[in-house]
Order: structure tokens, then sequence, then C-alpha cells
């Protein structure tokens, strides 16, 4: 008897998403139209509470890609460390000239090579919506903080409406030109959602500043972005 194959489409190979979505990110985030401009107003968002005036001295990123968010950076610091899992990413990044103080470095956020207390500030973008154990890196996260540290976050609203409405309008038309299955890529990295993640935070961080863009009332479905600083 011939065997009936199997109707069942197996798992891309990983390596090949990954490059494909790295090739293609900045192209299909940070070039132009919509999702270009909101990508960019909302780096600015856990920015405003520190002017030129502000010194912190000892600042990590992690998840730092392409180094998108450093360039609004508007306080004055002594160490930067702008940290990725990724080497390719850090290669590319690497490629250009770095302001003085920024290190780039190879880390798994889930497990930094610090001692406890070690730095002023901690950021985070777009990152933690893809850890497998969100609890468990802002807790990682947080021991490396010195008592009074800032934990800088931003993340997507998504599932909600106003963000699924928002890929269709950019980055998963130029994701399926490049030949990335992008719905399909972001079912497998987008793993925490935005009302869970929200509700985490709430409960680890008493103090803290949020912000929901654009519409600024704390309803996932209406907005794109939440951004806070989280104090410990």
């Amino acid at each position: 008897m011939t065997p009936v194959p199997k109707s069942f489409r197996p798992p891309p190979d990983s390596k090949m998403l990954t490059d494909r979505w790295l090739a293609n990110y900045d192209r299909a985030n940070y070039d132009r139209g919509l999702s270009a401009s909101v990508l960019r107003r909302t780096h600015a968002l856990i920015e405003r509470p520190f002017g030129p005036d502000a010194h912190i001295p000892r600042v990590l990123e992690i998840g730092a890609g392409t180094l998108a968010h450093l360039a609004f950076i508007r306080h004055r610091y002594d160490s930067y460390i702008a940290s990725d899992f990724d080497q390719a990413v850090l290669d590319s990044a690497g490629a250009i000239p770095l302001p003085a103080g920024v290190e780039l470095m190879k880390l798994d956020g889930d497990s930094l090579p610090f001692p406890d207390d070690s730095f002023d500030r901690l950021i985070a973008t777009h990152v933690l919506e893809h850890v497998p154990f969100p609890h468990l890196a802002i807790q990682e996260w947080v021991r490396v903080l010195k008592p009074g540290g800032i934990l800088s976050l931003i993340l997507p609203c998504d599932p909600g409406m106003a963000w699924r409405l928002g890929r269709y309008m950019g980055p998963r038309k130029q994701a399926e030109k490049a030949g990335l299955p992008y719905d399909y890529y972001m079912a497998r990295e987008h793993i925490n959602s935005i009302f869970n993640l929200h509700q985490i935070l709430k409960f680890h961080f008493p103090k803290r500043a949020v912000t929901w863009w654009p519409l600024r009332l704390p309803l996932p479905d209406v907005n794109l972005i939440y951004a806070g600083n989280f104090y410990v």
C-alpha cells in the first residue's frame, strides 16, 4: 500500500527566519511609512524625564538590536553597554562609529554576568514580549539595578485591536515582500500579550510612570505602544 503523505507543512528553518527578519527589520520598521513614524516617536516616550542636565552613570540596554534607541538618549552617562544575544546583530551595529562611552556586548538577558547593584538604569525596548518567562527576566534585570535605579521598557500593545490593524499598514507587507511568513513569525515571537505584561509590571512595581500611546487611556485595544519607567 502506498503511504498517504501527511498534510502538514514543517516549520521553517529557524536560522532562515531570523536572518530574513534581521535583514528586513530596519527597512520595514524604521525607514518610512506609518510604522516608522510610530516607532521613532515612541522611543522618545521613556526619555522624556531625562534631559541633558541629568547624569545617569551606568546604563545597560538589553536586546539593543540595531541601536535604534540609542539616538533618543538625552541624559549624560559614563558607560552605556548595548547588548544583544545575536552576534550577527552586534556585528551589524558595530559597523558604525559608536559614541564615546558606548560598548557592544553579547549577553543573554535572562542571565547577566554582572554583580548585584551594578547599573543605574536598564533599558529594554520591544524585548519583554519575546521572553518565555517574563517575571524571571524582570527579576534578573532588577537584580543588577542599584536601589533607586530605573527600568525603562517599551512594549507593543499586541494583541490589541489597534496594533493588529497597524500590522496590515506597513511591516507585514514589507516582510512578505522579503519572503518572510510574517504572521507565522510574529505568532512564534510575540509570546506574551500586553494584557498579561501590564498586569505583571503593575504587580512588581508600585512606583512607576507609564504612558499609553497614542490615546493615553490605559486600554490596550485602542493604543499601539506601552512605555514605562519603573523605579526599584
